[in-house]
């Protein structure tokens, strides 16, 4: 079968479950009065290395993007199986300004290099200053509806349970990833395995 989003043959459109499972970006980012806003996004990924980069793109114009903008920074908590109710609980609509933190009762951490706080139950962070949001506009010239926000890695935070023999092990954090309608996978230790490059191979 084939799907075009103009003459849908499905209930709902697959395209989120056939681009999946994704990692979930737990974002935090201060306005310039200090308010600190929590919000988890499934489309978030690494985008560059030396120096590493990495986005995630808003539907609208919301508050993690905005504060992002206003503040300069922001801080991408690791998402896991352990905090998944928190992690759904800071997606709630709550009024601007208003801390998803207290509402999902999690605990501000401090970072290291930005001003917005990590999430100290997560047992990873990445610390970002913001570069730029790319408004997405699609084929047609209309207004765009998505935003690209780009930040520069400028710190790491792991919690050192999970750093084995000099590397993260990945699984041990049991993160949690997105897929299409309500589906959630998790990353487990038994899952990985390891595929060296060919000479020569990029990507």
């Amino acid at each position: 079968m084939h799907y075009e989003a103009e003459a849908p043959s499905l209930p709902h459109n697959p395209l989120k479950a056939i681009v999946a499972p994704r990692p979930i970006g737990w974002i935090s980012a201060m306005d310039r009065q200090g308010r600190v806003n929590l919000a988890p996004y499934s489309f978030f990924n690494a985008v560059g290395g030396d120096p590493d980069m990495v986005m995630f793109s808003s539907s609208g114009r919301k508050d993690a993007m905005t504060f992002a903008e206003e503040g300069g920074e922001f801080v991408c908590s690791l998402a896991t199986f352990d905090l998944r109710e928190a992690v759904n609980a800071t997606s709630a609509p709550l009024p601007r300004g208003e801390s998803e933190f207290g509402f999902a009762g999690l605990t501000p951490a401090p970072s290291r290099k930005v001003r917005p706080p990590r999430v100290a139950e997560s047992p990873a962070a990445i610390e970002c200053k913001w570069l730029q949001t790319v408004p997405l506009v699609p084929l047609d010239g209309s207004a765009p509806n998505n935003f690209l926000v780009i930040g520069q890695v400028v710190s790491l935070y792991v919690d050192d349970r999970f750093v084995r023999d000099g590397r993260v092990d990945t699984g041990a954090m049991r993160p949690i990833l997105r897929g299409g309608y309500f589906d959630y996978f998790t990353a487990e230790p038994e899952t990985r395995f390891e595929l060296r490059r060919p000479k020569g191979g990029g990507g």
